[in-house]
């Protein structure tokens, strides 16, 4: 744990190549030290033993719902992944057999750039002005997806998330936590993806359906939200679901996922 030290005019927290360590626990008590180490590779925020339960919300931007042939919806779509979901903002996606090409069955591999929250004490059944006094910082996660178990192999008539979105990896996220202090306002950053270089979604958090305060209540209404809880916020619209001609993403592809003022994860696909 530490607090990175950026290079001249950078704000992205991957370029980072040193940090004063912090002593004590970032989700309680801790004192930034100006002891300096040099970062030798690009871990989790937090160790997946840390974190109690990875909370994602589907179809939160309205230009997404409509390119998924989605209505939008009244309320927070929720779903789960496994901790073991979660990885590191610069190792391989692992993508095993029963997720590549086979048979008549195609790999329909999509990537999804989502805002982070992660939570730093207990919440229950707060309200919306409450939320973000129990938000520890905000980060940038990769919500790795196969339409073919999600939908095509999914519970029709609805997706089945867990399938298309669960597997080991499958949960890129990073490269830091940046305080709320340095980001009160989460609805007002950039976020974007870019595919073996080339941009394919490129939005705002302004425009998500659900803000960060609403997401943090929601999720508290009858169920204790922990310290080390991340919560995936949704996706904007460029993904290759509803798209006439999809590229879906092959054994070889890096995938960059990006939010502002944070930083960005880098990632390849690797068939295992």
């Amino acid at each position: 744990m530490g607090d990175a030290i950026l290079p001249l005019d950078a704000t992205d927290a991957s370029k980072s190549r040193s940090a004063r360590v912090i002593e004590g626990d970032i989700l309680g008590n801790f004192t930034i030290t100006k002891q300096v180490k040099t970062i030798k590779k690009l871990l989790s925020p937090l160790p997946n033993e840390r974190v109690r339960t990875v909370r994602c919300v589907g179809f939160n931007y309205a230009a997404h719902d409509g390119e998924a042939g989605q209505p939008i919806p009244g309320w927070p779509i929720l779903f789960y992944k496994p901790f073991t979901a979660l990885n590191t903002p610069s190792d391989d996606i692992p993508i095993t057999a029963g997720y590549q090409t086979q048979g008549n069955f195609t790999s329909t591999m999509d990537y999804e750039t989502e805002l982070v929250v992660v939570i730093k004490k207990k919440a229950f059944n707060i309200s919306d002005d409450e939320a973000l006094d129990h938000v520890l910082g905000y980060a940038v996660g990769h919500d790795v997806s196969h339409r073919g178990w999600q939908i095509d192999r999914g519970g029709q008539p609805e997706p089945q998330f867990s399938m298309g979105k669960g597997p080991d990896g499958w949960a890129p996220w990073g490269p830091a936590i940046v305080s709320t202090d340095l980001i009160p306002d989460p609805q007002t950053l950039n976020i974007w993806t870019k595919v073996n270089g080339v941009t394919m979604q490129n939005d705002t958090t302004a425009n998500m359906i659900f803000g960060v305060k609403h997401l943090v209540s929601f999720f508290s209404m009858g169920t204790t939200l922990l310290p080390g809880d991340v919560i995936f916020t949704g996706t904007p619209a460029g993904v290759n679901l509803g798209k006439a001609n999809p590229v879906w993403l092959a054994n070889g592809d890096t995938v960059e996922v990006g939010l502002e003022d944070v930083g960005t994860c880098t990632n390849t696909l690797r068939y295992v």
